[in-house]
């Protein structure tokens, strides 16, 4: 951490150049003696991510950003609100704090919050950038948490941990058993001084094999921002063995879509039509999630094939996903399907379907855009069709 970073000239210099071309920048080097070329463009490119993730940092003067991929798995405002809305009590510690924005929110619901964070430097950065924000319930730890744990042997409302997915030999990894720390091997610990876990895990994990790996879980939540999932977040009690409650957020603009389930082995499947009125597609945490029967069974609406994860029905309802209403559905062949289709563009989607978008493209020659929407599919009766919708 580099104190002339804060300096009143040099942050001015990275304001002023939070849109430059970072290649050209490094070319020029650095106007300042005791600042790198290297230093200001991390903290530039880096205040550039945090403009819509962060927004609360960027717009606080002085605060000091970390290297970029402590920033990239950093939770976003949005994710940790949302966390620290789920809990409740008078403590809890994060064993992972990275950046913290998570214990920023805990902060908020918590008179007692401990950061633990094992990286020096990230751990000062933090330290300075709580202050910016003034923050005066949150004791940093410079230490690994669970020998922070074990060494004080506190009891606490909540443990919060974000394992690390980064491998030292695997590299990028998706099981929780080789993420940093490894939590199902400190489980039996971290209960010891919590009766209640929040653990956040990759959006790529496999939910059934973490629910393998862990005990008494009580809720998963799978989070999406504008449809793209960002966080799946496992909830223990300990001593819990009732219902698992899989919990499904989608935030957008103006909107939050939620659709909430019981993780069921064996749930009736859909029942499958031929397309009616309207198509619905699930949004992105349901289709994670891998709600498709229980999509169908709640909502009332039909499954096109048990392998498409299309839904239809007959009247318009609301849906936790993109509804279309079916123009025409004919069955895929290009020739007819040019005759009927006049139009220059399309947004096409395939869904259970052995041809890609590239190859139908090509195919049709049909650019990209308009306000028609393809739907290259397979029906109940295994026949390839496509359907030409208009978003509702």
């Amino acid at each position: 951490m580099n104190p002339a970073i804060l300096n009143t000239e040099s942050q001015t210099f990275i304001n002023q150049h939070l849109n430059a071309d970072i290649a050209k920048l490094i070319f020029k080097g650095s106007p300042f003696k005791t600042i790198t070329i290297q230093e200001l463009a991390a903290q530039i490119e880096v205040k550039k991510k945090a403009q819509h993730k962060l927004p609360t940092w960027f717009n606080t003067e002085n605060i000091y950003y970390p290297n970029k991929l402590n920033i990239e798995q950093t939770s976003s405002e949005i994710t940790a609100t949302y966390k620290s809305s789920l809990l409740k009590g008078e403590s809890i510690i994060d064993l992972t704090g990275g950046f913290g924005v998570d214990v920023f929110a805990f902060s908020d619901r918590f008179k007692k919050v401990v950061h633990c964070e094992i990286n020096q430097e990230l751990s000062a950065i933090v330290t300075h950038n709580y202050k910016v924000l003034n923050k005066d319930n949150i004791q940093l730890i410079n230490k690994d948490g669970i020998t922070y744990l074990k060494e004080n042997k506190q009891q606490f409302d909540w443990i919060y941990i974000d394992p690390s997915r980064r491998h030292n030999v695997k590299g990028k990894v998706f099981l929780l058993e080789d993420c940093e720390p490894n939590v199902p091997k400190h489980l039996n610990n971290l209960f010891e001084y919590s009766a209640n876990i929040m653990i956040k895990v990759s959006p790529m994990l496999d939910l059934t094999s973490a629910l393998s790996e862990l005990d008494f879980v009580k809720e998963i939540h799978v989070i999406a921002i504008q449809n793209e999932v960002k966080e799946v977040l496992f909830i223990l009690e300990k001593g819990f063995k009732n219902e698992i409650k899989i919990k499904t957020i989608n935030s957008k603009k103006g909107t939050i879509e939620f659709f909430d389930a019981s993780w069921v082995k064996n749930t009736p499947p859909a029942v499958l039509s031929e397309p009616l009125t309207y198509l619905y597609e699930p949004n992105s945490p349901i289709l994670k999630a891998g709600l498709f029967n229980e999509v169908s069974g709640q909502l009332n609406v039909f499954k096109l094939n048990i392998n498409s994860h299309l839904y239809t029905s007959k009247n318009l309802i609301k849906f936790p996903g993109r509804r279309f209403k079916i123009i025409n559905k004919i069955p895929y062949n290009l020739k007819e399907l040019k005759n009927i289709f006049k139009e220059k563009r399309a947004n096409i989607t395939t869904r259970n379907f052995p041809e890609t978008v590239v190859k139908i493209r090509k195919k049709t020659k049909l650019k990209d855009g308009g306000n028609h929407y393809l739907f290259f599919t397979t029906d109940n009766k295994e026949n390839l069709i496509v359907l030409i919708t208009h978003k509702v």
